[in-house]
């Protein structure tokens, strides 16, 4: 069997693939997706001896009858069925020592993700040096928002009609 650093690691592999794409993932279980995205990522499957489908079946039987996902223990036993398939020159010991060096400390690969940039007609929509009328006064000098206060013309709730010129002059006028 491998060595404690070299299980502590494959664990940790685990873990990290158990909790990908799930917010709400503990780590302690793998979904069939993160199983093949594992088996994916970490070239276990070569397309040869070893497709995704070979994947999905040992999947199917090292899980619970009415489960859907497996645990770490169960994951070991994948990884040992997997072996003999990925590995046919070697023993079962050797194969399983080498198929856990392949998933042993990797982890997601994260492949087409979409990057925002900035670029032509965005970046001059979204500099704000260089607004013009009511939208400039929404934003102060080093280009931050105001927030309400630059949004809405804030009501003057005094009493006074909007715009009076002579508004807080009454109480002079009627002492004279």
């Amino acid at each position: 069997m491998a060595g404690s650093t070299e299980m502590a690691s494959l664990e940790e592999s685990f873990r990290k693939f158990a909790i990908y794409g799930d917010t709400k993932a503990t780590g302690q279980e793998m979904n069939g997706k993160n199983w093949a995205k594992l088996c994916k990522d970490c070239k276990v499957t070569d397309g040869k001896s070893v497709t995704s489908t070979d994947v999905d079946i040992v999947f199917s039987k090292v899980k619970g009858k009415t489960a859907r996902v497996i645990n770490y223990e169960e994951f070991k036993k994948a990884l040992e069925e997997l072996a003999p398939k990925r590995f046919k020159d070697k023993s079962k010991e050797e194969a399983y020592e080498a198929i856990c060096q392949l998933v042993a400390g990797k982890e997601p690969i994260n492949v087409g993700v979409t990057k925002a940039k900035t670029v032509g007609a965005v970046e001059r929509q979204t500099d704000t040096s260089k607004y013009t009328g009511s939208h400039k006064e929404r934003f102060d000098e080093s280009g931050k928002g105001k927030g309400k206060s630059g949004r809405e013309n804030i009501v003057d709730t005094s009493g006074y009609v909007s715009a009076y010129k002579n508004a807080g002059t009454y109480d002079a006028k009627v002492k004279k």
